[in-house]
């Protein structure tokens, strides 16, 4: 029984508050009073007409899905070189790759921001804040295709290529239907990852530019902006949570099969 209280306890501090902006967005009153007395629509109204939400949504979801491919691209070869082939400093490697993710997100965003317009001489925009969204969202992929490498071994293309097939075959038909489902997670962790990023972005961001993480924070505290934030800050909510949901239905469906796609 008090594992169970506790438990509740540990659901209640994490998803209350997330309940509490999702009925602020449909709160007829502008001050928020608690508990709500009625309820409108209007403030979506607001928001499907802002501009500049629309405009930062729009960049948010350019960047997740730049940032995704990349990652998809570099963390499935990223995790076939390691986990197939054994050389020097391979462990090293490994740790590099990882690495971003466990770092505090001012000081990856600090590193990046010095070594594009300090080093490079580049100009922050879009491009920089894709660039630095994929060296994070890598990590997801590698790690979901990596777990799945390692559970796979390789009995299996060395069948294919004993029966005949060559390397770009025994992928197309044997190694890719097998990581297809990990693959994908991964990219909807990475997209879910990088949409809901702040820290990072605000050091690599163009001026002038927003995502929406950004937009909902520099608008926090206007006037009369509240309502509309509250309903984006909703949206956001459910655009982050879809593509987690989605990873853990293909990450439970492959264990209750078996690990067979």
């Amino acid at each position: 029984m008090l594992l169970w209280t506790a438990l509740g306890a540990g659901f209640a501090v994490l998803y209350f508050p997330l309940l509490v902006v999702l009925l602020n967005s449909v709160n007829a009153d502008t001050t928020f009073g608690w508990p709500p007395k009625s309820f409108t629509l209007e403030w979506w109204g607001r928001a499907v007409t802002s501009e500049g939400a629309l405009h930062a949504l729009w960049t948010s979801v350019l960047v997740g899905l730049a940032a995704t491919a990349i990652a998809l691209l570099l963390g499935t070869m990223a995790a076939f070189a390691l986990q197939r082939y054994r050389f020097f400093g391979r462990n090293s490697v490994s740790l590099l790759i990882v690495l971003p993710i466990a770092l505090p997100g001012i000081v990856t965003g600090i590193a990046l921001n010095n070594a594009f317009r300090t080093i490079l001489g580049v100009d922050l925009g879009v491009a920089t804040v894709i660039i630095a969204h994929a060296t994070f969202c890598i990590v997801v992929v590698f790690n979901n295709v990596v777990a799945r490498l390692r559970r796979l071994g390789g009995n299996l293309e060395e069948a294919s290529m004993d029966l005949g097939a060559n390397g770009l075959t025994t992928f197309r038909l044997v190694t890719f239907p097998m990581l297809r489902s990990a693959v994908a997670a991964g990219g909807l962790l990475a997209f879910a990852l990088s949409f809901d990023e702040i820290i990072v972005t605000t050091f690599t961001l163009g001026s002038g530019m927003e995502t929406l993480p950004i937009w909902i924070y520099n608008n926090l505290f206007r006037p009369n902006q509240a309502p509309v934030v509250n309903v984006v800050a909703a949206v956001l909510i459910v655009v982050s949570t879809v593509p987690v949901y989605l990873a853990q239905r293909l990450s439970g469906g492959e264990s209750a099969s078996g690990g067979r796609i």
